[in-house]
């Protein structure tokens, strides 16, 4: 028998016949690699039960979720309370989108709305200025939030900025980076839910390559999320970067369709080097 270095061959059994492999089982012996969660989709406000299948179903491939922009704020506060539950029974990170906080930043009301969020019990507020003009102190937000026990990730991009230009991916570099040393855990690069001309997308929602890589240079792979609201930016993400980028806005529903394609098990995706299988190896590294 064969020994594989992704994992062991099918057995046996007493029947003479291949016992048969669980899927995870069979994907390791395939060739398909063990990843950290590295897709952070958003709940657009569907009702607990739905939300709680979707957390059943896929709470292993999920590094945060997003609790759907401002509408947990207006929906019967018992629901939400049991999304955020349900995601902390299964292990999954919460995170309260960014117009919530501006909202409240416009109002001089940040230590109130803080103090909601902590209350229902989510793990991450996202702070921002994507559609209000702020002079937000980031040591200042973080100790607010640190206080209740809350982390902060940060976006930067305008949502009615249109596309970046050389200039505004120099700004929001720094920007990014004085919110890092301020004790943010990641940076957001706005996407919206178009993905077309805004931040990195342009009209016709093509990705701009050279400016995405300037923040992955800048922050590191590992504290940089992009905003990838559709099949396309997801896509044309995981195309340049390979496995390992951070996504964010993918719908719910969308999340396991993201993921066969980071795995290489999508039909595209199989055609590309950076994310196809390997395929079963032998110990010295040939096909098996």
């Amino acid at each position: 028998m064969t020994v594989l270095t992704t994992s062991p061959a099918p057995q046996t059994g007493k029947n003479g016949r291949s016992e048969v492999l669980g899927s995870w089982e069979y994907l390791h012996y395939i060739g398909v690699p063990d990843l950290p969660p590295r897709t952070s989709p958003f709940d657009p406000g569907y009702d607990p039960a739905t939300l709680e299948s979707h957390l059943e179903q896929s709470s292993h491939l999920i590094s945060v979720l997003k609790i759907s922009m401002a509408c947990w704020q207006v929906a019967n506060e018992a629901s939400t309370r049991r999304k955020v539950q349900a995601a902390r029974r299964l292990n999954v990170p919460t995170c309260t989108g960014g117009g919530p906080f501006e909202v409240a930043a416009t109002f001089g009301t940040l230590p109130e709305f803080l103090d909601l969020c902590a209350d229902i019990g989510v793990t991450n507020i996202e702070a921002g200025e994507g559609f209000t003009d702020q002079e937000l102190d980031p040591g200042e937000i973080i100790r607010l939030a640190e206080e209740r026990d809350l982390q902060v990730q940060f976006e930067v991009g305008k949502k009615h900025g249109g596309t970046f230009t050389d200039d505004i991916v120099g700004e929001l570099i720094d920007q990014g980076r004085r919110w890092l040393d301020a004790g943010a855990t990641k940076i957001v690069v706005e996407g919206r839910e178009s993905a077309q001309n805004v931040g990195l997308f342009d009209m016709q929602g093509r990705l701009n390559t050279q400016f995405a890589e300037r923040f992955v240079s800048a922050y590191g792979i590992d504290r940089t999320i992009f905003e990838a609201p559709n099949k396309p930016s997801q896509f044309a993400l995981l195309d340049h970067f390979g496995q390992a980028v951070h996504l964010s806005n993918v719908r719910i529903e969308e999340l396991l369709r993201v993921e066969i394609y980071r795995r290489g098990l999508h039909s595209d995706a199989f055609q590309r080097e950076n994310l196809r299988p390997t395929g079963p190896r032998s110990v010295g590294g040939e096909p098996a």
